[in-house]
Protein backbone atom coordinates (compact mmCIF):
# COMPACT_ATOMS: atom_id res chain seq x y z
CA UNK A 1 0.00 0.00 0.00
CA UNK A 2 1.17 3.54 -0.70
CA UNK A 3 0.02 6.92 0.50
CA UNK A 4 0.75 10.26 -1.07
CA UNK A 5 2.31 13.26 0.60
CA UNK A 6 2.95 16.36 -1.52
CA UNK A 7 3.01 14.11 -4.60
CA UNK A 8 5.58 11.68 -3.20
CA UNK A 9 4.46 8.16 -2.27
CA UNK A 10 5.27 6.85 1.20
CA UNK A 11 5.41 3.10 1.63
CA UNK A 12 3.57 1.78 4.67
CA UNK A 13 3.59 -1.55 6.47
CA UNK A 14 0.54 -3.29 7.89
CA UNK A 15 1.39 -4.42 11.41
CA UNK A 16 -1.95 -5.92 12.37
CA UNK A 17 -5.61 -5.87 11.33
CA UNK A 18 -8.92 -6.91 12.90
CA UNK A 19 -8.49 -4.67 15.93
CA UNK A 20 -11.67 -3.22 17.44
CA UNK A 21 -11.21 0.51 16.85
CA UNK A 22 -7.57 0.93 17.91
CA UNK A 23 -6.29 4.25 19.23
CA UNK A 24 -3.63 5.58 21.60
CA UNK A 25 -0.53 3.91 20.11
CA UNK A 26 2.54 3.81 22.35
CA UNK A 27 5.81 2.55 20.88
CA UNK A 28 7.94 0.57 23.34
CA UNK A 29 11.69 0.21 23.18
CA UNK A 30 11.42 -3.56 22.59
CA UNK A 31 9.76 -2.79 19.25
CA UNK A 32 6.22 -3.64 20.29
CA UNK A 33 3.36 -1.16 20.19
CA UNK A 34 0.61 -0.77 22.75
CA UNK A 35 -2.81 0.31 21.56
CA UNK A 36 -6.17 0.60 23.20
CA UNK A 37 -9.09 -1.11 21.49
CA UNK A 38 -11.95 1.19 22.37
CA UNK A 39 -14.79 -1.08 21.25
CA UNK A 40 -13.19 -4.10 22.95
CA UNK A 41 -12.32 -2.24 26.15
CA UNK A 42 -8.72 -3.43 26.27
CA UNK A 43 -5.11 -2.33 26.40
CA UNK A 44 -3.44 -4.50 23.76
CA UNK A 45 0.18 -5.20 22.84
CA UNK A 46 1.16 -5.75 19.20
CA UNK A 47 4.54 -7.48 18.93
CA UNK A 48 6.98 -6.80 16.05
CA UNK A 49 5.91 -10.07 14.41
CA UNK A 50 2.21 -9.14 14.57
CA UNK A 51 1.15 -11.20 17.59
CA UNK A 52 -1.65 -9.56 19.58
CA UNK A 53 -1.97 -9.97 23.35
CA UNK A 54 -4.41 -8.33 25.74
CA UNK A 55 -2.50 -6.60 28.54
CA UNK A 56 -5.54 -5.49 30.55
CA UNK A 57 -9.34 -5.57 30.38
CA UNK A 58 -10.15 -1.91 31.05
CA UNK A 59 -13.85 -1.95 30.07
CA UNK A 60 -15.69 1.26 29.26
CA UNK A 61 -13.89 3.09 26.46
CA UNK A 62 -10.09 3.24 26.81
CA UNK A 63 -8.91 6.06 24.55
CA UNK A 64 -5.48 7.72 24.92
CA UNK A 65 -2.47 6.05 26.55
CA UNK A 66 1.02 7.07 27.69
CA UNK A 67 3.93 5.72 29.73
CA UNK A 68 4.27 7.40 33.13
CA UNK A 69 7.31 8.04 35.32
CA UNK A 70 6.76 4.78 37.20
CA UNK A 71 6.80 2.69 34.01
CA UNK A 72 3.08 2.02 34.13
CA UNK A 73 0.64 2.89 31.36
CA UNK A 74 -1.81 5.72 32.03
CA UNK A 75 -5.06 5.51 30.11
CA UNK A 76 -7.84 8.01 29.45
CA UNK A 77 -11.10 6.03 29.59
CA UNK A 78 -14.04 7.81 27.97
CA UNK A 79 -16.65 5.58 29.65
CA UNK A 80 -17.82 3.82 26.50
CA UNK A 81 -19.55 4.53 23.19
CA UNK A 82 -22.22 3.07 20.96
CA UNK A 83 -21.04 1.51 17.70
CA UNK A 84 -22.33 1.07 14.16
CA UNK A 85 -21.00 -0.10 10.81
CA UNK A 86 -20.96 2.36 7.92
CA UNK A 87 -19.63 1.29 4.52
CA UNK A 88 -17.70 -1.53 6.13
CA UNK A 89 -16.07 0.69 8.74
CA UNK A 90 -16.60 0.65 12.50
CA UNK A 91 -17.91 4.07 13.57
CA UNK A 92 -18.23 5.40 17.16
CA UNK A 93 -21.44 7.05 18.30
CA UNK A 94 -23.21 8.37 21.36
CA UNK A 95 -23.05 7.82 25.09
CA UNK A 96 -24.18 4.23 25.79
CA UNK A 97 -27.00 3.22 28.11
CA UNK A 98 -24.54 1.64 30.59
CA UNK A 99 -22.33 4.76 30.80
CA UNK A 100 -21.03 5.35 34.35
CA UNK A 101 -18.58 8.23 33.83
CA UNK A 102 -15.04 8.70 32.57
CA UNK A 103 -11.79 8.00 34.38
CA UNK A 104 -8.02 7.93 34.34
CA UNK A 105 -6.65 4.43 34.84
CA UNK A 106 -3.14 3.13 35.50
CA UNK A 107 -1.96 -0.27 34.25
CA UNK A 108 0.99 -2.45 35.25
CA UNK A 109 1.97 -4.03 31.92
CA UNK A 110 3.74 -6.92 33.66
CA UNK A 111 0.77 -8.07 35.74
CA UNK A 112 -2.24 -6.43 34.05
CA UNK A 113 -3.21 -4.86 37.39
CA UNK A 114 -5.45 -1.81 36.95
CA UNK A 115 -5.72 1.14 39.34
CA UNK A 116 -8.38 3.84 39.23
CA UNK A 117 -6.44 7.08 39.50
CA UNK A 118 -9.08 9.78 38.95
CA UNK A 119 -12.78 9.87 38.10
CA UNK A 120 -13.54 13.47 39.10
CA UNK A 121 -11.93 16.89 39.39
CA UNK A 122 -13.04 19.41 42.00
CA UNK A 123 -16.02 17.20 42.78
CA UNK A 124 -17.19 17.15 39.14
CA UNK A 125 -17.32 13.79 37.34
CA UNK A 126 -15.01 13.31 34.39
CA UNK A 127 -17.14 12.82 31.30
CA UNK A 128 -14.99 11.47 28.48
CA UNK A 129 -11.20 11.65 29.04
CA UNK A 130 -9.59 11.35 25.63
CA UNK A 131 -5.84 11.96 25.35
CA UNK A 132 -2.86 12.73 27.59
CA UNK A 133 0.80 13.74 27.54
CA UNK A 134 3.41 13.65 30.31
CA UNK A 135 5.92 16.40 31.01
CA UNK A 136 9.45 15.87 32.33
CA UNK A 137 8.26 16.68 35.87
CA UNK A 138 6.07 13.56 35.84
CA UNK A 139 2.69 15.27 35.66
CA UNK A 140 0.33 14.98 32.73
CA UNK A 141 -2.04 17.14 30.75
CA UNK A 142 -5.22 15.49 29.51
CA UNK A 143 -8.33 16.44 27.60
CA UNK A 144 -11.93 15.57 28.44
CA UNK A 145 -13.84 15.36 25.17
CA UNK A 146 -17.24 15.01 26.87
CA UNK A 147 -20.06 12.73 25.70
CA UNK A 148 -22.67 13.02 22.99
CA UNK A 149 -26.34 12.16 23.43
CA UNK A 150 -29.03 12.24 20.72
CA UNK A 151 -29.95 15.90 21.37
CA UNK A 152 -27.08 17.07 23.59
CA UNK A 153 -23.32 17.37 23.64
CA UNK A 154 -21.13 18.05 26.69
CA UNK A 155 -18.63 20.84 26.92
CA UNK A 156 -15.11 19.54 27.38
CA UNK A 157 -12.05 20.72 29.25
CA UNK A 158 -8.27 20.62 29.73
CA UNK A 159 -6.79 19.20 32.94
CA UNK A 160 -3.45 18.73 34.67
CA UNK A 161 -2.83 15.90 37.12
CA UNK A 162 -0.05 14.21 39.05
CA UNK A 163 0.84 10.60 38.38
CA UNK A 164 0.69 9.58 42.05
CA UNK A 165 -3.01 10.41 42.36
CA UNK A 166 -2.43 13.36 44.69
CA UNK A 167 -3.72 16.23 42.55
CA UNK A 168 -5.98 16.93 39.60
CA UNK A 169 -6.93 20.40 38.35
CA UNK A 170 -9.38 21.64 35.75
CA UNK A 171 -7.24 24.25 33.97
CA UNK A 172 -9.31 25.36 30.95
CA UNK A 173 -13.08 25.05 30.64
CA UNK A 174 -15.08 25.04 28.46
CA UNK A 175 -13.56 23.76 25.23
CA UNK A 176 -15.42 22.36 22.22
CA UNK A 177 -14.69 18.61 22.13
CA UNK A 178 -10.94 18.82 22.93
CA UNK A 179 -9.09 15.78 21.71
CA UNK A 180 -5.35 15.48 21.00
CA UNK A 181 -2.88 17.13 23.37
CA UNK A 182 0.88 17.57 23.10
CA UNK A 183 3.92 19.54 24.25
CA UNK A 184 6.55 21.41 22.27
CA UNK A 185 10.14 20.09 22.35
CA UNK A 186 11.08 22.66 25.02
CA UNK A 187 7.81 21.97 26.91
CA UNK A 188 7.09 25.69 26.85
CA UNK A 189 4.01 25.38 24.63
CA UNK A 190 0.92 23.18 24.97
CA UNK A 191 -1.19 22.16 21.98
CA UNK A 192 -4.80 20.97 21.95
CA UNK A 193 -6.91 19.94 18.95
CA UNK A 194 -10.66 20.60 18.98
CA UNK A 195 -12.45 17.93 16.98
CA UNK A 196 -15.54 19.60 15.56
CA UNK A 197 -14.05 23.07 15.12
CA UNK A 198 -11.09 21.56 13.27
CA UNK A 199 -8.66 23.87 15.05
CA UNK A 200 -5.43 23.49 17.00
CA UNK A 201 -4.93 25.86 19.93
CA UNK A 202 -1.72 26.69 21.78
CA UNK A 203 -0.96 27.97 25.27
CA UNK A 204 2.47 29.19 26.41
CA UNK A 205 3.59 27.50 29.63
CA UNK A 206 5.56 28.99 32.51
CA UNK A 207 6.25 25.64 34.20
CA UNK A 208 4.83 22.16 34.73
CA UNK A 209 1.05 22.43 34.74
CA UNK A 210 1.15 26.23 34.57
CA UNK A 211 -0.16 28.41 31.73
CA UNK A 212 1.76 31.67 31.39
CA UNK A 213 -0.36 34.66 32.43
CA UNK A 214 -3.14 32.34 33.55
CA UNK A 215 -6.33 34.17 34.54
CA UNK A 216 -8.74 31.31 35.19
CA UNK A 217 -10.58 28.43 33.52
CA UNK A 218 -11.81 30.54 30.60
CA UNK A 219 -8.21 31.20 29.52
CA UNK A 220 -8.57 30.31 25.82
CA UNK A 221 -5.48 29.54 23.80
CA UNK A 222 -4.36 31.20 20.61
CA UNK A 223 -5.27 29.51 17.34
CA UNK A 224 -2.23 27.78 15.85
CA UNK A 225 -4.06 26.43 12.81
CA UNK A 226 -7.60 26.55 11.41
CA UNK A 227 -7.41 24.75 8.05
CA UNK A 228 -10.07 25.23 5.41
CA UNK A 229 -12.23 22.36 4.25
CA UNK A 230 -13.85 21.36 7.53
CA UNK A 231 -11.37 18.81 8.91
CA UNK A 232 -12.24 16.92 12.07
CA UNK A 233 -9.22 16.63 14.35
CA UNK A 234 -8.42 13.68 16.58
CA UNK A 235 -5.22 12.90 18.52
CA UNK A 236 -1.80 14.38 17.84
CA UNK A 237 1.93 13.91 18.25
CA UNK A 238 4.79 16.40 17.99
CA UNK A 239 7.94 15.80 15.98
CA UNK A 240 11.49 16.82 16.88
CA UNK A 241 11.20 20.11 14.96
CA UNK A 242 8.05 21.05 16.85
CA UNK A 243 5.61 20.27 14.04
CA UNK A 244 2.21 19.25 15.39
CA UNK A 245 1.00 16.13 13.55
CA UNK A 246 -2.76 15.82 13.96
CA UNK A 247 -4.80 12.79 12.96
CA UNK A 248 -7.55 14.08 10.70
CA UNK A 249 -10.77 12.13 10.46
CA UNK A 250 -13.29 12.33 7.63
CA UNK A 251 -10.50 13.45 5.28
CA UNK A 252 -8.48 10.49 6.53
CA UNK A 253 -4.84 11.35 7.15
CA UNK A 254 -2.36 13.42 9.15
CA UNK A 255 -2.23 17.22 9.09
CA UNK A 256 1.31 18.40 9.85
CA UNK A 257 1.38 21.92 11.29
CA UNK A 258 4.57 23.95 11.73
CA UNK A 259 5.11 26.07 14.88
CA UNK A 260 4.14 29.15 12.86
CA UNK A 261 0.87 27.60 11.64
CA UNK A 262 1.69 26.47 8.09
CA UNK A 263 0.23 23.07 7.35
CA UNK A 264 0.09 20.23 4.83
CA UNK A 265 -1.98 17.08 4.62
CA UNK A 266 -0.71 13.49 4.31
CA UNK A 267 -3.58 11.17 3.23
CA UNK A 268 -4.16 7.61 4.45
CA UNK A 269 -6.75 5.16 3.16
CA UNK A 270 -9.13 5.19 6.14
CA UNK A 271 -11.39 8.19 6.86
CA UNK A 272 -11.08 7.32 10.55
CA UNK A 273 -7.34 7.92 10.84
CA UNK A 274 -7.28 8.67 14.55
CA UNK A 275 -3.80 8.58 16.13
CA UNK A 276 -0.10 8.82 15.40
CA UNK A 277 2.97 8.13 17.51
CA UNK A 278 6.67 7.91 16.69
CA UNK A 279 9.12 5.13 17.36
CA UNK A 280 11.98 3.07 16.07
CA UNK A 281 15.65 3.44 17.01
CA UNK A 282 15.80 6.98 15.60
CA UNK A 283 12.12 7.84 16.19
CA UNK A 284 11.71 8.23 12.43
CA UNK A 285 8.91 5.70 12.06
CA UNK A 286 5.27 6.76 12.40
CA UNK A 287 2.75 4.32 13.85
CA UNK A 288 -0.78 5.23 12.79
CA UNK A 289 -4.14 3.80 13.84
CA UNK A 290 -6.62 3.35 10.98
CA UNK A 291 -9.49 2.78 13.34
CA UNK A 292 -12.49 2.36 11.07
CA UNK A 293 -10.84 -0.61 9.38
CA UNK A 294 -9.19 -1.87 12.58
CA UNK A 295 -5.58 -1.56 11.41
CA UNK A 296 -2.26 -0.46 12.89
CA UNK A 297 0.27 0.56 10.22
CA UNK A 298 3.75 2.06 10.18
CA UNK A 299 5.63 4.19 7.69
CA UNK A 300 8.85 6.20 7.49
CA UNK A 301 8.48 9.83 8.59
CA UNK A 302 10.67 12.53 7.13
CA UNK A 303 11.15 14.33 10.46
CA UNK A 304 11.96 12.16 13.50
CA UNK A 305 9.36 12.27 16.21
CA UNK A 306 9.90 13.98 19.53
CA UNK A 307 11.10 11.54 22.18
CA UNK A 308 8.48 11.48 24.94
CA UNK A 309 9.26 12.06 28.60
CA UNK A 310 9.02 8.38 29.56
CA UNK A 311 9.22 4.94 27.97
CA UNK A 312 9.51 1.35 29.10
Amino acid sequence: MHIRTSGEPVETTLLVSNLQFPEGPVWLSDGSVLVVEIARGTLTRVSPDGDVDVVAELKGGPNGAAVGPDGRIYVCNNGGLTWSEVNGLMVPGNQPDNYAGGKIQRVDVQTGEIDLLYDEANGIMLRGPNDLVFDDAGGFWFTDHGKIRPRQRDRGGLYYAKADGSEIREVVYPLDAPNGVGLSPEQDMLYVAETFQGRVYQWPLSGPGEIAGYFGPEHRGEVLADPEGGPLFDSLAVDSLGNVCVATIRKGGITSITPDGAHRFIPFDDPLTTNICFGGPNHDTAFVTLSGSGRLVSCPWEVPGLELAFNL
